[in-house]
């Protein structure tokens, strides 16, 4: 485990022993150095040796001698007097889903309850019973979430592309199956977390418990944990565990939101609620005893006065903020982008292939596609499939669809297609291997033109987070050629992540969205990615109508919150076109 790693969590453990002691703004403070430090891309000794703790964003001079504290003895002797104050399953008690800090000190005051092997001890033998705020119900949740967490695997987390296609075909067939009239992913997923622990699906349905027979009979089920009218838990493969809720109408904007989070976010949201005179939970927003939201996401927010926020920026970095001024920006929609740049042309292209992928070109409302050759072969051949490709292109019929052509050359090499004009009509450039560092010009040949933008960066492995040590060099190398920079459905596999496509735009690079070597639709994953870097529409080349003639122009910096650490993750939100 690296330095950042465990001082990050060092940090939100004290946040949440502070939690429990009633501490109201240390907590918060205290999350946000942990976000920094853990996705800072630079080890903390290197950073502690050249001065630089100060610059981290959340991190002061208290926290700066804590940093260094561990640093030179591995401890923080404040965290270590702050844990002797309580048992050490205390802190398990607390990651219990549905228990937070005010719960946890509720149970350990009145109950003295000290983990979670006491919880469910207390709650067999009724001690619960009658306490104030636990009706049955509540109860039963509190057992189901014990079980749950006893059986679930040990943590293991996927790549977000994975996730959200095992997500995506979840709903798919639930939907064909179930009567469902909602049917949305929610959690990290939504979020577009680079990578996923679980998935949380919800649901509203004519009849909840035939949804749930068929959600824990579904094919992959390897083990079903619970199973009850409205919710059920299994382990699927590959070994995740989904949660499905089937929730009222009335409550759906309101558990949606509540389980998108973040943990940060919804309670610093449930904070101002409660200083409002409001209480905010997954059924609603309430005025005492009377739910005045619940029914959407936006009525639950605008019940607090505030603008609805993207879901994958919901990570208590200074989106509450804004969104309290009504100055949240205007992010990049997947019905901004008119065309997909970088689709292979395969070995053997047939009409099938052709059919299909004008077919989805069409459902996703595109102006444009663009088909790349790759580099290799001989002008005789580069010329018999373009014309190979023109012809299966006429035959597809593509109306409202333009056809514009790729070619692929390798960083910084001389190579020259035969008759380049007439053949292509925009250049990609990759690097020479996987992960490997930048080149230091444009490709050298006379008869290209500038690259229109860079794919294929492959700066990490699938689900990793990409350090800003590997993504800085490409972004000043981009700012400085004019070159526009890749980011697809796989992050960091194939190139930029969401943080760095917002180092990216920050620094005046244009970004080009692509699906990558997935379905077309997985553009759709792309631009939540996209979102998650705070990236507006102008920063997106292909969201132009002109992007093949466009020259990656440099784009004003955005106006954003204080950075907190670089961006988290989300998963898709499929349908937040109902709050706008």
């Amino acid at each position: 485990m690296s330095t950042n790693t465990e001082v990050a969590q060092i940090f939100y453990a004290m946040a949440d022993l502070l939690d429990l002691q009633g501490e109201r703004f240390k907590p918060d403070a205290y999350r946000r150095a942990a976000r920094s430090v853990e996705s800072l891309g630079e080890d903390l000794r290197k950073v502690a040796q050249r001065g630089g703790l100060d610059q981290i964003p959340g991190v002061g001079e208290q926290l700066r001698e804590k940093i260094l504290e561990y640093i030179r003895t591995g401890r923080i002797s404040a965290y270590e007097k702050l844990r002797a104050t309580f048992p050490p399953g205390v802190l398990e008690l607390m990651a219990i889903p549905g228990i937070g800090p005010k719960t946890t000190g509720r149970f350990y005051t009145e109950l003295h309850l000290d983990s979670p092997a006491a919880l469910a001890q207390a709650i067999d033998q009724g001690r619960l019973n009658g306490l104030a705020g636990f009706g049955p119900k509540k109860i039963e949740n509190l057992r189901e979430a014990l079980r749950a967490v006893a059986a679930a695997p040990p943590s293991s987390r996927i790549p977000l592309l994975a996730a959200w296609r095992l997500a995506r075909s979840i709903l798919q067939e639930l939907s064909r199956r179930t009567p469902v009239d909602a049917l949305e992913i929610a959690g990290s997923v939504r979020r577009c977390r680079e990578n996923c622990g679980d998935l949380d699906l919800l649901a509203t349905s004519a009849r909840p418990p035939e949804t749930i027979a068929v959600f824990a009979g579904l094919a992959g089920v390897r083990k079903v944990v619970m199973q009850g009218d409205t919710r059920a838990t299994v382990i699927h493969d590959p070994g995740i565990q989904i949660d499905l809720r089937v929730v009222e109408p009335v409550s759906f904007g309101a558990a949606w939101q509540y389980f998108t989070g973040s943990k940060d976010h919804n309670i610093h949201l449930r904070t101002l609620a409660r200083d409002a005179g409001l209480k905010i939970n997954e059924y609603g927003v309430f005025r005492g005893e009377k739910r005045v939201a619940g029914a959407t996401e936006a009525d639950v927010y605008d019940a607090m006065d505030m603008q609805w926020m993207y879901p994958e920026i919901r990570e208590n970095q200074g989106e509450i903020e804004l969104a309290q001024q009504k100055k949240i920006p205007s992010l990049i929609q997947i019905e901004q982008i008119r065309g997909d740049l970088h689709r292979h042309i395969p070995d053997a292209p047939d009409r099938s292939w052709m059919k299909d992928l004008v077919t989805e070109a069409r459902r996703w409302k595109f102006q444009y596609l663009g088909l790349v050759e790759a580099p290799g072969g001989s002008a005789a051949s580069h010329r018999s499939r373009i014309q190979e490709i023109r012809r299966l292109w006429n035959e597809a019929q593509p109306e409202g669809l333009r056809l514009h052509l790729g070619w692929e050359v390798v960083l910084g090499k001389m190579m020259d297609p035969p008759d380049p004009e007439s053949l292509f009509d925009y250049i990609i450039s990759v690097p020479d291997k996987k992960g490997s560092a930048i080149s230091p010009k444009p490709p050298t040949s006379p008869l290209l033109r500038r690259p229109l933008f860079v794919g294929h960066l492959s700066l990490g492995a699938p689900g990793a987070e990409v350090p800003r040590e590997a993504a800085g060099p490409w972004i000043d190398w981009a700012q400085t050629n004019g070159v526009a920079l890749e980011l697809t459905a796989a992050g960091a596999e194939e190139g930029l992540d969401a943080g760095g496509a917002r180092w990216a735009h920050e620094a005046g690079v244009v970004l080009v969205l692509s699906a990558g070597a997935g379905a077309l639709s997985e553009i759709e994953l792309t631009v939540c990615r996209a979102r998650r870097g705070w990236v507006p529409p102008d920063g997106v080349l292909n969201s132009r109508a002109d992007a093949v003639g466009a020259t990656a122009p440099k784009v004003s910096k955005p106006k954003r919150p204080p950075r907190v650490g670089r961006t988290e993750r989300r998963g898709p939100a499929a349908g937040e076109r109902t709050d706008p």
